[in-house]
């Protein structure tokens, strides 16, 4: 090898590690950034800015809405080129973690949706967009200890307080969901505080915890004898059941098991490429 292209290739590899050492520093590490577990190789520098992007706002260092550091800010930062900051951008955006306006900037998405693959729907919108009327009946509000098998869903010791809701909502009259939630109260300290037949626990708990990740189960079964009475239902009629947990920075927030009546409740999603 020529000793000028030796020179160039030494020099390039001070370049990164400087930039790993400034997205360290910018993280809050005490060390410089350690190498891949890919044949030792350093961390490319856009995935040192995205990860550093990608901590900042699971911390919550800027809220849902808020503008992040521009292009400009992060080259100076991390030393780094602008295509470097560009891709790194362009990746959180896909993973829907930021939306980016042209001519504007890069701003913390609205965590209510999880990239392109999963969207938290509140019955209260959906029965809404519908022009219908929604109701919410509370049938039990309150602080409870938590079983061993649920406090380990939400991170808790077991007989650790949680609480727990019990609402059906209806459309024009009709219930079109039995929601049986429990809450992480280290997440929502007011929860049990909130009227319920106003404003859906999903509405409230996605403002005061937002939502980081999602786990959701759906099958068709039978409901079960408390569930069939609240909806109005035979205890033979299918349904659609949701069960879903959420987690907020880390945390786990809530454990829901939502049941939809089968002839009256239809999943709808949709996609674009």
């Amino acid at each position: 090898m020529p000793p000028s292209t030796r020179t160039r290739k030494q020099s390039s590899s001070r370049r990164v590690t400087a930039a790993g050492r400034k997205a360290a520093l910018a993280a809050g590490a005490n060390s410089a950034a350690g190498p891949s577990a890919v044949a030792g190789l350093p961390t490319p520098p856009y995935a040192q800015v995205k990860q550093y992007l990608k901590d900042a706002l699971e911390a919550g260092l800027w809220a849902p809405g808020v503008q992040i550091p521009s292009e400009a800010e992060l080259v100076a930062q991390f030393g780094v080129s602008r295509m470097t900051v560009n891709r790194a951008l362009r990746e959180l955006q896909d993973a829907g973690l930021i939306t980016r306006l042209q001519g504007v900037g890069s701003f913390a998405a609205q965590l209510n949706r999880v990239s392109s693959t999963l969207t938290i729907n509140d019955i209260q919108d959906e029965i809404r967009r519908r022009g219908h009327r929604h109701e919410a009946r509370v049938h039990l509000k309150r602080a409870e200890a938590a079983s061993a098998a649920l406090a380990a869903r939400l991170g808790l010791a077991p007989g650790a307080t949680v609480f727990h809701t019990l609402i059906v909502h209806h459309e024009d009259g009709v219930a079109l969901q039995c929601e049986d939630r429990y809450v992480n109260p280290a997440c929502a300290p007011d929860y049990l505080s909130i009227d319920f037949t106003q404003q859906t626990p999903t509405h409230y708990l996605l403002d005061v915890a937002p939502l980081w990740e999602a786990q959701v189960a759906i099958e068709a079964a039978l409901p079960t004898a408390q569930e069939a009475k609240l909806l109005g239902i035979a205890r033979t009629d299918p349904c659609l059941i949701v069960v879903r947990g959420t987690v907020s920075r880390g945390v786990p927030v809530t454990r829901a098991r939502l049941v939809h009546p089968g002839a009256r409740y239809t999943l709808e999603s949709q996609f674009k490429p």
